[in-house]
């Protein structure tokens, strides 16, 4: 670390021109990654992916699209129904239909005075499937409509998107800086709260850069736009907030202001590498998921990372050296890094230290328990509903009688010698509405017919998915039938992500624990951070489940009802960000005390101290000088997170509800009590490192192990080092 220092600082003025030109660079490429990314969600090689493939190809829509619904209210509804059906078969050519004349299709009729069309139109290639279709169909609707007759268009797709067009994400990135700037203006005071957020610029767009080529080599998906932007702001910050608060920490001290950046990048840099290798590697555990859309969003990922840590270690060593003393304005007084409450909460913690990691564990799993219920799947049609008259159309139409399945119905791909033989079976089925071949135009093609199935209860529903998973069997005892739809696919998704999760997660585990206990050379503190880890995830899935899936404070939050079930994909893709996040406070809180308790104990200190209260101060002087660190900087993602639940789309707020809880719980609650309760409770044991992982990491000058007193281990005092105890 020290060469890298010295020559960053032999050679800051070209540092910060090379950032420039990279900060440059993804600026002008910026619009260009962003149309490369993919909006396809693939699962190569499952039966129902395969299927709906199919489906789209031959038949030119349909699949993974669920359909739009034209509901008609007033006289004669049924007839009118079927009129705008034809119409819309006549405005947009390809299109397939279902109305209430249709053999099989009586459910379609509710009520003498209301009934539904079922549309599927030609597909657009782009976010939005429908994008073309839409407004011819809503000028069908209008000129069907009047003279006590009204018929709205809605649907799945619709509905999920939350009656609103999604923001840029230029937006996302100003709310987030806005509330990182005023945080980051509390802290310091002074111009330095500018460099932060600099950082995180030359961050982010560098690896825009990066991801632009990326999608040359494999398909990126558009999510990791928006976590590149919220994460990097997140990351970023959080490490040139560790390297500024430490200069400031040893400039206070009267050292020169070179000298102070070289502490700063000895002590707090260090730190910095091993969090944003621990945050790349949590990240890099998507790849492994089976899956191109997460395995994209971990490669895309990963970079943001490894770029904040590129920046912090260059750039922002680069500009304290030439600017540092001068951002420092307004500021006058020297800057006071060791919080006094901080230290007298950590002291407080430790003397109540056994109690306070028991009562801090006890919450933590009463948290986490909901979790044990978790339902993944798409939203219920309950979860999505709204004020808007498509959402109201829709509602009251479920009320009245049309059976949920008829929004996310499920397709069977079959040989037309086969239709009616099915047709047949499945109508027996319970749980099964309806089922119905269209003779119409569009539902034969290459010697195959679409069957469509409707289940009675909504498919994302308990009894739904089972009633999805006898249609397919039934669907299989059929000579090359296939079954397509949104259900089937769910269920498919959830196979293919969860199937290996167990590995994915022991992998992360595994490598986590080796570069920790190489950083903090120890056995148990690693141990402990995991452990943490864990119970903060859990608790975070636990209230995640109780806002969304239960419903409690959804509607208070968010104007919404419990949607019944989480996104398939949230819980597999926070645990990778929030393992890597969260890990990022255990290292820097760790950090500082392994380095408190090294001045402590190091050969020729002063007063000698036994081992509880040298224990005792590095942890009260760990948490002092970085409890206000680690609150700064998880309140600036907790902001970004917030900023990002604001996006209409529910699972994009579903995912921002889970990573902005995690943050919360984790700096709150598990790094402001647990973690220095348990660091008390261990003692001793928090500095031992057994002689087999000694070898096994090559650890340079740890402490050998001797026999303690009471016949535990406990280290000898450690080889010298730079000086900087790092």
């Amino acid at each position: 670390m020290s060469r890298l220092t010295d020559t960053v600082l032999r050679h800051r003025l070209l540092v910060a021109l090379v950032w420039l030109v990279v900060a440059v660079a993804g600026a002008a490429t910026a619009a260009t990654t962003v149309d490369r990314l993919s909006l396809e969600f693939q699962l190569p090689g499952r039966p129902a992916y395969e299927a709906n493939q199919q489906i789209l190809q031959q038949f030119g829509n349909g699949g993974l699209n669920d359909p739009l619904l034209l509901v008609v209210d007033g006289n004669e509804a049924a007839t009118t129904a079927s009129d705008v059906a034809a119409a819309a078969r006549q405005a947009l050519p390809g299109t397939r239909t279902v109305a209430p004349s249709d053999p099989g299709a009586d459910v379609l009729n509710i009520t003498a005075d209301s009934a539904v069309s079922i549309v599927y139109p030609p597909i657009t290639p782009g976010a939005d499937p429908y994008a073309t279709a839409t407004p011819a169909l809503e000028q069908v609707a209008a000129d069907a409509s009047g003279d006590g007759t009204d018929v709205t268009l809605t649907g799945f797709s619709i509905l999920e998107a939350g009656g609103g067009d999604d923001r840029g994400l230029i937006v996302e990135v100003l709310l987030g800086g806005l509330g990182a700037l005023v945080v980051l203006a509390l802290v310091f005071g002074s111009l330095l709260a500018g460099l932060p957020l600099l950082v995180a610029a030359v961050s982010i767009l560098g690896t825009f850069v990066a991801l632009l080529g990326l999608t040359y080599l494999t398909d990126v998906s558009a999510v990791v736009e928006y976590l590149i932007a919220l994460i990097g702001l997140g990351v970023a910050i959080d490490y040139s907030l560790l390297v500024v608060t430490r200069w400031r920490e040893e400039s206070a001290k009267g050292v020169s202001n070179d000298d102070a950046v070289r502490t700063a990048m000895a002590t707090a840099g260090r730190s910095v590498v091993f969090s944003g290798v621990t945050v790349a590697v949590s990240l890099a555990a998507l790849v492994l998921v089976p899956l191109p859309f997460l395995r994209s969003i971990g490669l895309g990922g990963l970079l943001i990372p490894l770029f904040s840590v590129a920046v912090s270690l260059t750039l922002v060593p680069a500009l304290l050296s030439a600017l540092g003393p001068k951002l420092n304005w307004p500021r006058r007084k020297p800057a006071v890094t060791r919080s006094r409450m901080w230290a007298a909460l950590a002291g407080a913690v430790l003397r109540r230290r056994r109690l306070t990691a028991v009562g801090s564990i006890i919450v933590l799993l009463a948290l986490a328990a909901p979790a044990l219920t978790l339902t993944l799947g798409t939203a219920q049609l309950s979860g999505i509903a709204s004020t808007s008259p498509s959402s109201q159309a829709l509602t009251e139409a479920v009320s009245q009688g049309l059976p949920p399945g008829v929004v996310r119905p499920t397709e069977i791909l079959i040989p037309q010698d086969q239709a009616d033989q099915a047709l047949e079976r499945l109508l027996t089925l319970h749980g099964v509405a309806a089922a119905v071949a269209p003779t119409t135009t569009g539902w034969s093609a290459g010697g195959r017919s679409l069957i469509q199935v409707w289940t009675d209860t909504d498919p994302a529903g308990d009894t739904g998915r089972a009633t999805v998973e006898d249609i397919r069997a039934t669907a299989s005892t059929f000579t090359d039938a296939r079954v397509g739809g949104t259900p089937a696919e769910d269920a498919d998704f959830i196979s293919a992500v969860y199937g290996n999760a167990a590995w994915v997660v022991l992998a992360v585990a595994v490598v986590t624990f080796l570069l920790l206990a190489r950083a903090l050379r120890s056995l148990w503190l690693p141990v402990k951070a995991l452990a943490l880890n864990v119970l903060s995830i859990g608790a975070a899935y636990g209230v995640t489940v109780l806002i969304w899936q239960d419903g409690y404070g959804s509607d208070l939050l968010f104007g919404q009802s419990a949607s019944g079930a989480v996104t398939i994909w949230v819980p597999i893709a926070a645990f990778a960000f929030l393992f890597g996040l969260s890990m990022d406070y255990e290292v820097f809180i760790l950090s500082r005390m392994r380095e408190e308790y090294d001045a402590l104990t190091a050969p020729g200190a002063s007063p000698t101290l036994d081992e509880r209260t040298a224990t005792d101060r590095a942890v009260v002087e760990g948490i002092a000088n970085t409890g206000r660190l680690v609150t700064s900087a998880a309140l600036i993602l907790f902001f970004a997170f917030v900023a990002l639940s604001t996006v209409p789309a529910l699972e994009v707020k579903v995912l921002a509800t889970a990573l902005a809880l995690g943050i919360a719980i984790d700096a709150v609650l598990v790094r402001g009590l647990l973690a220095p309760a348990l660091v008390g409770v261990l003692g001793r044991a928090n500095w031992t490192t057994p002689r087999w992982l000694q070898r096994t990491l090559r650890l340079p000058g740890t402490a050998a192990i001797r026999p303690g007193r009471d016949g535990g281990t406990a280290p000898e005092p450690p080889a010298a080092t730079d000086g900087h105890h790092d």
